[in-house]
């Protein structure tokens, strides 16, 4: 089992350093080659019962060493992330050895994260969806893990050289372009609420911590704009409940809409991690929303997804009710980083 350990880090190594993470890549391709049974942690990684790639093993290990070395506890950890260079397989073996204990219930859970990024993709498609229903609208996130995405409509972005929110606002996005600008109408969002089976309050600092070190060292555009993002949220704290996501679209579209309001299911990077069960589910309850649309109480799906099998790009798509309009309106990067602008009938 320990072959398929070490070749899943070098996969992800190599995931990593195409996605523009060369440090994460070194990190994990080190760990590759001097994981040993000699800690528990070691021991623990090498012996995993799971799948190393769905179980994202190799990220926990990583965010457990970026929060180390963020922690500034081990001077020569610490000093080997800011150079992006040196001795990993020296290092990392003294650090596995002296910081076993600390580094052990990393492994316990998969990394969290909320790619601040994928706002631009978001907004583009909402504004899409503002202009065609020109109405209020009622946003439900699923899987919002911290919910910074749940607070786009308060990031700045340059999109395809058009320039939309508040000017005051903590967050830039700026991704890389190709095609039209998006057409459409900033949106105004009167109600916003998510849900996560493990929701994160930014407002501690120990959780704020840990979501950092689930982003790549390396990156710092993406370390600054979610540190930027974290500050938003504790302004405007993002509303999230903990549950199961296909019990709570079930029971939040059973509810009500107000006439003359808009509502739109939206998610990111979610669904591959959803059980077969709970998407049926989920498509079950958004479909049936869309059926019983009207134009007075219209009724939208915005997605950030992957087209099975591949994991990348990822495909924006925006499905709108009562007119049943399903538009691909961009291929992007994971992260958001590139977007390219379709923007056509599917």
């Amino acid at each position: 089992m320990s072959d398929a350990i070490r070749t899943a880090f070098r996969t992800q190594a190599a995931g990593c350093r195409t996605m523009g993470s060369p440090l994460t890549a070194d990190l994990l391709d080190a760990l590759a080659r001097i994981l040993d049974h000699g800690s528990r942690t070691g021991a623990r990684i090498l012996d995993w019962p799971g799948d190393p790639m769905a179980d994202a093993l190799k990220l926990r290990i990583a965010g457990g060493l970026h929060a180390l070395a963020r922690s500034e506890q081990d001077a020569e950890l610490t000093a080997l992330y800011k150079a992006g260079t040196g001795d990993f397989d020296a290092v990392l073996q003294r650090v596995l050895a002296e910081w076993d204990d600390w580094l052990y219930p990393w492994l316990d859970s998969p990394p969290q994260t909320n790619e601040v990024g994928r706002s631009a993709a978001l907004m583009a498609g909402l504004m899409v969806a503002a202009q065609r229903l020109a109405m209020p609208i009622d946003l439900l996130e699923l899987g919002s893990s911290a919910g910074l995405n749940l607070n786009l409509d308060r990031f700045r972005y340059q999109l395809g050289g058009v320039e939309a929110g508040p000017a005051d606002a903590l967050v830039h996005i700026a991704p890389a372009w190709n095609g039209d600008a998006p057409t459409g109408a900033w949106p105004h969002i009167g109600a916003r609420r998510g849900v996560d089976q493990n929701p994160l309050d930014m407002r501690d600092d120990a959780v704020a911590s840990r979501l950092l070190a689930y982003c790549w060292p390396d990156q710092h555009d993406r370390l600054a704009r979610l540190e930027a993002a974290i500050a938003t949220a504790r302004i405007h704290p993002p509303m999230v409940d903990a549950g199961d996501a296909a019990d709570w679209i079930e029971h939040r579209l059973a509810a009500a809409q107000d006439r003359g309001t808009a509502r739109i299911v939206m998610h990111s990077v979610f669904w591959q991690y959803l059980p077969r069960n709970s998407q049926n589910r989920i498509e079950a309850a958004i479909l049936q929303a869309g059926a019983s649309a009207t134009a007075d109480r219209p009724f939208g799906w915005l997605s950030f997804e992957p087209d099975p099998p591949a994991i990348s790009p990822m495909q924006l798509r925006l499905q709108l009710w009562p007119s049943g309009d399903v538009l691909h309106l961009a291929a992007c990067h994971p992260h958001g980083a590139a977007i390219n602008w379709l923007d056509r009938n599917d």
